[in-house]
This record gives C-alpha cells, sequence and structure tokens, in this order.
C-alpha cells in the first residue's frame, strides 16, 4: 500500500473529525431535541448535503455500479426518479410532517392512528433495519475499503503465522472482511450514538463534498485508462465498445424493466424519499418550513447528476473487463462478483494520492448511511418504544437509553453482515428486500395523509398484512415470476394497490367517529419557500428529458440486448491495469 494513499486517506478522514468536532462541541446532546433533531436548527446546505450523502454510501456507489456493470444503464433510473420523488417530499410530504412538529414517522402515524400503530411501524422499521439496511451498508462499505486499497494482497503478505494459516484454511477472506466490518461500525457508532443528529448532518456535508470530487475523479481517470490515456478517446469509443448498454429504457430481462418505472420503481422511491425515517429525519430537523423545502430541492437537483458517478463507472468498468483490461474477482460460487467492479475500476485507475482521498470520501460516505440509520434507530426506540413504556423518564434517561439499545444493534448487525457475501446482485436484493416494508408504510402515510375517516384498524391491518404478503413473495423462490408470471417491482405496486383498497373498505365498514383534523404544534416557521413549485417542476422537466433524448424503444419489442456477463467471463481472459 503506497505512502501517499495512506497519508492522503489519514488527512481527509481527520480534518472531517476534527471541523466536525469544533462545529458541534457546544451542542447540547442530552435532550430529546437536541439529540435526535439537532434542536431543529439545521438550514438548507445541510438538510441538502446530509439527504446526499446518506443515500449515497457504498450500497449506492459499489451496488448500482455493480448493477451498471451487468445490465447498463438503465439502472439510472433508482437515481433520476428519485428526483421525483424528492420534489413530493418537498410540496406534499414535509409541510404535513412539519406541521405535527414531529421526531420520527412513527410518531405522525400515532396521531392520525393510535399509539398501536406507532408501535407497531416501529418493531417495522427496527426489524428490517436490523436484518437488511445495516447489514448491506456494513458489508458493501467494508468490501468497497478491501478492494480499494487492495487490503487482501496486503494481509496475505504480512509475515505472521495466524493469518497465513486462516488464508491456507479459505478462512481469511472472511476474517479480514469481518475486520474491516467491526471497524466501521466502531467508528460509526461513535459519530452517531454520542454525537447525535448534528454531528451527523455537519459530518454528511463535508463528507459529501469531498465524496462529488472523488466520484468526478473516478469517472475521469476510467475514461482515461480506458481511452488509453486520453479522456476525450475514452468518451468517444465507450459507447461503440458497448453498444445498446446507454439505453434509458430497461429490456425486459434487466433489474430495472421500463415498464417497472411507474409502478414499483416510483413506490419504492417515494417511500426511501418521503417516509423512511433513516432519510427524513434530518428534514424534520429544519428550522423552518422553507428552510426544508430548499434542502429536499437542493437535493433533487444534485441527483441528477447521480449517474455520472453512480452508474458510468460501473459501464467502464464492464468495457475494460470485456477488452481484458480489468481483473473482476469470482465468487466461490463460480459467478462474476459485479459488487467488485467498482471498487476494482477504482484500485486499477486512480494515482496513489487520489486513491487515499477518495477512499476517505467512501469510508465518510459509508459512515453517513450507518450514522443515520443508527440515530433513526435511537430516535425510533428511544421516543417510541422506551418512552411509550416509561412515560416518567427524564429526557437524559430517554437519550441514553436509545444509545444502550444502539450499541446493542451494532454488535447484532455486525453479525449479520458478512452472510451478504454470495448475494449476486447487493442493490437489487436491497430494493426486492426494501418493499417488504417500504409499501406497507408508504401505503398507512399516504392514506393517512388523503383522508379523514379511516380508523387504526385499518392501518394496523395494512401495516402486518402487507409484510407478511411480500415476506411470503420473497422467500418463495421465483415466486412473481413463475407463480404471479410478474415483475417483482410490478408485484409490489399491485400489493400497495390492495393494502389501499383494503384500508378504504375497512374505513366504509367502522370509520373513525370524528374526522381528523391536523394541529399545528407550532415548532417552527411553516411559511413556503416562494420558488418551490417552480423548481420543482423544472426538475421533473429534466427527468422526463433525460428519458426521452437517451431512450431506444427497440428494447421494449425483445428481451432486450444486455450481453450475460456469464458468457462474456468466459470469452475474456483478463490482465489487469497498472494504476494511470
Amino acid at each position: 500500500m503506497a505512502f501517499w494513499t495512506v497519508l492522503t486517506f489519514l488527512a481527509f478522514t481527520g480534518g472531517v473529525a476534527l471541523i466536525t468536532y469544533f462545529t458541534t462541541r457546544k451542542s447540547n446532546v442530552s435532550t430529546e431535541s437536541g439529540f435526535f433533531l439537532a434542536g431543529r436548527s439545521l438550514t438548507f446546505p445541510f438538510i441538502a448535503g446530509s439527504l446526499l450523502l446518506t443515500n449515497l454510501s457504498t450500497e449506492q456507489m459499489v451496488g448500482l455500479n455493480g448493477s451498471a456493470f451487468s445490465c447498463g444503464f438503465s439502472v439510472f433510473a433508482w437515481e433520476v426518479i428519485a428526483v421525483i420523488a424528492l420534489v413530493l417530499m418537498a410540496l406534499f410530504f414535509l409541510p404535513r410532517f412539519l406541521k405535527s412538529g414531529i421526531a420520527t414517522v412513527p410518531q405522525f402515524l400515532e396521531i392520525r392512528y393510535a399509539a398501536s400503530t406507532r408501535m407497531i411501524t416501529n418493531i417495522i422499521f427496527l426489524s428490517f433495519y436490523m436484518i437488511i439496511l445495516m447489514p448491506i451498508l456494513l458489508y458493501t462499505g467494508a468490501q468497497a475499503m478491501i478492494d480499494i486499497f487492495g487490503l487482501k494482497k496486503v494481509a496475505v503478505s504480512i509475515p505472521i503465522d495466524f493469518i497465513a494459516n486462516a488464508y491456507a484454511s479459505n478462512i481469511g477472506d472472511w476474517l479480514l472482511l469481518q475486520t474491516i466490518i467491526v471497524l466501521i461500525a466502531i467508528i460509526g457508532g461513535i459519530y452517531a450514538l454520542w454525537g447525535g443528529l448534528k454531528t451527523v448532518a455537519v459530518s454528511d456535508t463535508l463528507n459529501g463534498i469531498g465524496l462529488l470530487v472523488g466520484g468526478f475523479l473516478i469517472v475521469y481517470f476510467a475514461y482515461k485508462v480506458f481511452g488509453g490515456g486520453s479522456f476525450v478517446e475514452g468518451v468517444k469509443t465507450l459507447p461503440e465498445t458497448v453498444p445498446g448498454r446507454f439505453n434509458s429504457l430497461g429490456a425486459a430481462d434487466s433489474e430495472v424493466p421500463a415498464a417497472t418505472i411507474l409502478t414499483g420503481v416510483l413506490l419504492i422511491n417515494v417511500f426511501y424519499w418521503c417516509t423512511n425515517q433513516q432519510i427524513i429525519q434530518r428534514t424534520l430537523a429544519a428550522s423552518s418550513l422553507a428552510e426544508g423545502q430548499k434542502g429536499v430541492l437542493l437535493c433533487g437537483l444534485l441527483k441528477l447528476i447521480g449517474p455520472l458517478y453512480l452508474v458510468i463507472p460501473g459501464i467502464v468498468a464492464y468495457a475494460m473487463y470485456k477488452n481484458g483490461m480489468l481483473d473482476i474477482p469470482i465468487k466461490s460460487n463460480g459467478e462474476l462478483n459485479s459488487a467488485a467492479a467498482y471498487g476494482t475500476l477504482v484500485n486499477a485507475v486512480l494515482p496513489d494520492a487520489w486513491r487515499g482521498f477518495f477512499a476517505a470520501t467512501l469510508l465518510g460516505a459509508i459512515l453517513s448511511s450507518f450514522n443515520s440509520c443508527l440515530n433513526s434507530i435511537c430516535t425510533m426506540y428511544s421516543l417510541g418504544i422506551y418512552k411509550h413504556f416509561k412515560k416518567s423518564a427524564t429526557e437524559m434517561q430517554v437519550v441514553k437509553s436509545g444509545q444502550i439499545f444502539g450499541l446493542i444493534f451494532v454488535i447484532i448487525t455486525v453479525i449479520i453482515a458478512p452472510l451478504l457475501s454470495n448475494t449476486s446482485s447487493i442493490f437489487n436484493y436491497l430494493q426486492n428486500m426494501n418493499a417488504i416494508y417500504f409499501i406497507p408504510i408508504l401505503a398507512v402515510v399516504l392514506v393517512g395523509m388523503l383522508s379523514k375517516r379511516i380508523p387504526a384498524v385499518a392501518a394496523n391491518t395494512a401495516l402486518v398484512g402487507g409484510v407478511i404478503i411480500l415476506g411470503i413473495a420473497q422467500m418463495i423462490p421465483n415466486f412473481t415470476t413463475e407463480i404471479v408470471k410478474m415483475n417483482n417491482y410490478h408485484f409490489s405496486a399491485l400489493v400497495f394497490l390492495f393494502l389501499v383498497i383494503v384500508m378504504i373498505v375497512i374505513g366504509k365498514i367502522n370509520p373513525r367517529t370524528t374526522d381528523f383534523v391536523q394541529e399545528d404544534a407550532h415548532a417552527i416557521d411553516m411559511t413556503p419557500w416562494k420558488g418551490a413549485k417552480y423548481i420543482g417542476a423544472i426538475l421533473v422537466l429534466i427527468v422526463l428529458s433525460i428519458y426521452v433524448f437517451l431512450a431506444d424503444t427497440s428494447v421494449l419489442r425483445s428481451s432486450g440486448d444486455t450481453p450475460d456477463i456469464a458468457t462474456v467471463a468466459e470469452q475474456v481472459v483478463p490482465e489487469t491495469v497498472e494504476p494511470f
């Protein structure tokens, strides 16, 4: 491992930690508002930066580029459809959340329905964060650091009998992965469990700036290496090398078929950006509605450029692999490890000094999502479960309970994370598993906002029933494709519609005795930003224009022309590329 790689990594990581410490050291984290909502003091730059980097973790950088390696540009739908969801958040969801002065989505559901609805939602969130989201964050983060730093080669070369015996007995890779997972969990835990939301938001913003710079550096150097030393030549020859890979519309056999964009893909994005506690908690800490709307829409603008560093590198990696310029690892089951494509590309094309800087920004992204998720977990447990059973608890006791629960939570997810090592497509797996709880919660929140007489029993039925239906569908192999003959995302949309209908029917049979009236908690200034509607409309038009400009509708009439990665692997004898 080069000296400059280590030096720039430590310099950037340490710099972010120091700036964050001096910026937030006087923050009061002993109160509920101070620890969980940063004292409701966040302005739009911090909201936008924290939103962006909470999303931009390794399940995005590694997972989405891995999907682009396998399927091409059509997977960018996860980025640009997010812009539409963010517009909905700014104009529809956020004003309603902030009016109630809430700290969590389950808290809003208690106000709208009942305490039982809040408890069920808390349990659903915490369970799925534990078994899905947090392990994926840790696994993909550790895998990225291993690939970028070439830590496997470093470990093998260390003259220690214990390490040599581990690799001789085929447990060395697991041991290395588990070690990095533990280190990430320790660092992230320090930020989230003792610093509170403001520390998370400030460090997110600083790391976000670095990650954007680093992400574009990857694109530049990847094109330059692919173009034989010329960035322009790389840009020019890439589409010719991988024809059909820059289509905005996915074929029926791709990870994101075009027909799913306005069904499951849209619904999952709306949940993620509008009702997912891990994401929206920083918007709930806005100093005013106007600041919150500005922050959300600025994040939407930044998401438009996301495909440049979240999708393009994966396509370049595929082109380099196809031309024998990049060696992609093979998993134990014999398949190409697409999750390693991004880290392998970074390790191959970045100069040593820049590699350390980028690894530091990527670690910041890992920690951002990890910290945000952990802070949300502490918030939901403390305010939604602990405080429910111990109403006499002081604010200090409430905060302390969240810190202890968060620590236990981290230990469990550290144990689960390595079990994901043989998952074929991390990003696709994440979206399919997320649908199990995304869809029911979105249905309950949306119906609650749009209706006045739907009772708590309808919401509780939809929450429990939706998780059971979607959970069974995921547990049965090929359930959607062979039993119901439907894409997973179409099936999710169908379940969403079914849950909404069930809630409406229950509401007709057994409605609330009185109309629900949302009261203003007067927590912040609720004056909306005058430019919100105009900026929102412009962002939606840009999304539509991108789709039209890059669309090749011929894939809609066939099974698609995305090459079979397994076939390509048999045809190519890859050779590694020296760092440029």
